[in-house]
């Protein structure tokens, strides 16, 4: 695997913000590919899981089956997923924001597009297809400019209804050696918030726009097409965005986050899942490929 640029380090925000501790693996460059998985101690109870709205009818929840596999898995792991056809919410584990990692390259782009009547400046457009599919962070830093950085990517998220997704205030933050826009947080349930508004029509991103987000989410880059994906069959779409990082110096802590749509094959849904506490990046994208693949079957 290519060599990636990841978020990590430690950051002066450690002391308020011990989930938004993150490490990068070098400026221009994709995140780290994956390393060997060690398991971990087990945790010690599942997380507890919840149901909200629906216009179209009541549907067992995606997450009720998947006590007993989280029970066998280290670190802390939330979740949630939108069903697209019945309005149906669920929600999984607590609701303590995490650290986004390269899943902010998402907001950014969503910001940059309503800011230009729904265009990405032709100038930006190869950056935006590099942070989007290749997961560059020197094309993200860019972008987080062209966009009005911090600034810019709150308005843009309180006009989408995130009410629980922080945009970190430095790129380059003291003690902190990589670009401090990975220092934004989130929840799952605010970036299904955020996946809405490429997947259905809305006021923020019109259908142009829309189109042109979901192709780059639709074609990154195989090496990073897991996570949500997990169990999902070959024909059916899949637009993700997925984030990794160390959250020590010494890689025995990581973060490992994958946020998508997927519809086919009788399911159309948006899902996203942060997990924190994984000893490597391997055993998180395990985690999320075991939860995603209980999902895709739960929801037939």
């Amino acid at each position: 695997m290519r060599a990636l640029a990841a978020i990590g380090g430690v950051c002066l925000l450690v002391a308020v913000l011990v989930v938004a501790t993150l490490t990068l693996h070098g400026p221009g460059k994709r995140e780290p590919g994956a390393q060997a998985a060690t398991p971990l101690a087990p945790r010690t109870a599942a997380p507890s899981s919840a149901a909200s709205g629906g216009t179209g009818g009541s549907q067992a929840d995606p997450f009720g089956k998947t006590g007993a596999y989280l029970r066998g898995r280290a670190g802390t792991v939330t979740a949630a997923v939108y069903d697209v056809r019945t309005g149906q919410t669920w929600t999984l584990g607590g609701a303590r924001p995490q650290a986004e990692a390269s899943v902010v390259k998402l907001d950014i782009l969503e910001t940059l597009l309503a800011r230009n009547a729904g265009r990405v400046p032709a100038a930006d457009q190869g950056l935006a297809r590099s942070m989007i599919e290749d997961s560059d962070n020197d094309a993200a830093t860019s972008l987080w400019d062209a966009a009005g950085g911090a600034t810019g990517v709150g308005a843009y998220n309180s006009a989408a209804g995130l009410a629980h997704t922080r945009p970190s205030s430095c790129v380059q933050c003291p003690g902190f050696a990589w670009p401090g826009w990975g220092l934004t947080t989130t929840t799952p349930a605010d970036q299904l918030d955020l996946l809405r508004q490429v997947v259905a029509p809305g006021t923020l991103l019109p259908s142009a726009a829309r189109s042109y987000a979901l192709s780059l989410l639709e074609h990154v880059t195989p090496d990073q097409r897991w996570g949500v994906s997990a169990g999902v069959p070959s024909g059916v779409t899949v637009a993700l965005k997925d984030g990794w990082l160390p959250l020590d110096t010494a890689d025995t802590d990581w973060q490992v986050n994958s946020v998508g749509w997927v519809s086919g094959d009788g399911r159309d849904y948006l899902i996203a899942v942060l997990t924190t506490g994984n000893q490597t990046e391997q055993y998180g994208i395990g985690t999320i490929g075991g939860l995603s693949a209980r999902v895709w079957s739960a929801l037939r």
